[in-house]
C-alpha cells in the first residue's frame, strides 16, 4: 500500500510503499477512497501536543472506504462502505464507555496518532469502531463529516443551545463551517467570526445570521450589542479567539472549546467567571452514535460539506495551505490521484 509517513516531527511527510496489512481477530482492512486533512493531523506531524505520537507513523483520522478484508470474529460484509474515525478503539467496559462517553475512555487508541491512520490507500481498523456510511452519501463528503462534522455536532450538543439562542462560532474553516450548519438546524441565531471575508460569505450562505471580520471589527462589541452570546464555540486553533469568545458571552453563557492551539493555555478571569455564572466546557470528538446521526442529517440533505479534492502526494503543500488560512472548508485526499509533476 502507498502511505504518507511522518518520520520526524516538523519535517515533510514521505510518500512510501508498505505491505498491505492482514486483519487479525476483530480487525478489518479498508481500501480508502477519501481521507480528510484535519488540523489535528498537522499538530501530530509537528509533535505540538503534550502527549505525542511516536514516529514513524501515518496520520489521518477522516478515512472513508470499502471493506477489503475482514478478520475472524466479525460478521461484516466485504464491499460495504465505512468511515474510520479518530476513536480507533476503546475498552468498552469503563464508566465512560458504558455511559455513552467512549471518547473519554482512558484506554482508547486514536487513529493516526496512537495507531497508523488514513493517509494512504489502505488502513487497518478495529471492526467494532468503524461506522457504516449510508447509501448515497458521497465518500468525499463523508470523510470530513467523520471528524469535522461529528466534532462540531457534539460541540453544539454539549453547549446546551436552545432554539432562538444566540450562538457564536469563532473560526469558519473545516470545523466552523459545519458548526454553523448544526447550530442553524437546531434553531440558533448564529454569529460567525473569522478574519477572511470569503469564509464569512460562505458562513452566511450556510445559515449564519451575522458575520464579523475580526480583523476589521471588534467581535466582542458586535456580539454584546446583540445582547451577548448564549453560547460560543471556538474552532480556531489560536488563543486570541478563545479570549474574544469568552468576552462575547452574556451572563450564564457557555464557552465551548474545540480547537487545540499549540499554545496550550487560556487566561481565565475567575472573578468575572463566578459573578457572571459562566460555564467553560471542553468538547472532544463525538461517539459512533453521534457520527451515525451526522451521516443521517447529511443523507437527508440538511448539511453540505465545503471541500477540495487533492492527490495524496500533495500532502505537504496542502498542510502549508491549511496553515496559511487560505483553504475554505476541508482538503480531502484521493489516494488514486497523482499530482502533475
Amino acid at each position: 500500500m502507498r502511505v504518507a509517513v511522518v518520520h520526524q516531527f516538523g519535517k515533510p511527510l514521505v510518500i512510501e510503499d508498505r505491505p498491505t496489512p492482514t486483519p487479525g481477530p476483530g480487525q478489518v482492512v479498508v481500501r480508502l477512497e477519501a481521507s480528510g486533512l484535519c488540523h489535528t493531523d498537522i499538530h501530530a506531524a509537528n509533535g505540538d501536543w503534550p502527549v505525542k505520537p511516536t514516529p514513524p507513523f501515518v496520520p489521518g483520522h477522516e478515512g472513508v472506504g470499502i471493506f477489503e478484508s475482514v478478520g475472524p470474529g466479525l460478521q461484516l460484509v466485504v464491499g460495504a462502505r465505512v468511515a474510520v474515525p479518530w476513536l480507533h478503539t476503546a475498552c468498552g467496559s469503563c464508566e465512560y464507555c458504558v455511559s455513552g462517553w467512549e471518547t473519554l475512555c482512558l484506554a482508547q487508541k486514536n487513529t493516526g496518532y496512537g495507531v497508523d491512520g488514513c493517509y494512504g490507500d489502505h488502513v487497518l481498523a478495529d471492526g467494532h469502531y468503524v461506522v457504516e456510511v449510508p447509501e448515497g452519501v458521497d465518500p468525499f463528503d463523508a470523510a470530513p463529516l467523520t471528524c469535522a462534522g461529528v466534532t462540531t455536532y457534539k460541540a453544539v450538543k454539549v453547549s446546551g443551545m436552545r432554539p432562538t439562542n444566540i450562538l457564536a462560532v469563532f473560526g469558519v474553516g473545516g470545523l466552523g463551517h459545519m458548526a454553523i450548519q448544526y447550530a442553524h438546524i437546531a434553531g440558533a441565531e448564529v454569529v460567525a467570526v473569522d478574519v477572511d471575508d470569503a469564509k464569512l460569505e460562505m458562513a452566511r450562505k450556510l445559515g449564519a445570521s451575522h458575520v464579523v471580520n475580526a480583523a476589521k471589527e471588534d467581535p466582542i462589541a458586535f456580539i454584546q450589542h446583540l445582547g451577548g452570546a448564549h453560547q460560543a464555540i471556538v474552532t480556531a486553533a489560536s488563543p486570541e479567539p478563545c479570549r474574544q469568545a469568552y468576552e462575547s458571552l452574556r451572563r450564564n453563557g457557555t464557552l465551548v472549546l474545540v480547537g487545540l492551539p499549540a499554545a496550550n493555555h487560556l487566561d481565565l478571569p475567575i472573578f468575572q467567571t463566578v459573578l457572571n455564572g459562566i460555564t467553560v466546557k471542553g468538547s472532544i470528538v463525538g461517539t459512533r452514535q453521534d457520527l451515525r446521526e451526522v451521516f443521517d442529517l447529511h443523507a437527508r440533505g440538511l448539511t453540505c460539506v465545503t471541500r477540495e479534492i487533492r492527490p495524496l502526494d500533495t500532502v505537504n503543500a496542502s498542510i502549508a495551505d491549511v496553515l496559511s488560512g487560505t483553504v475554505e472548508g476541508r482538503i480531502v485526499f484521493d489516494p488514486t490521484l497523482v499530482s502533475a509533476r
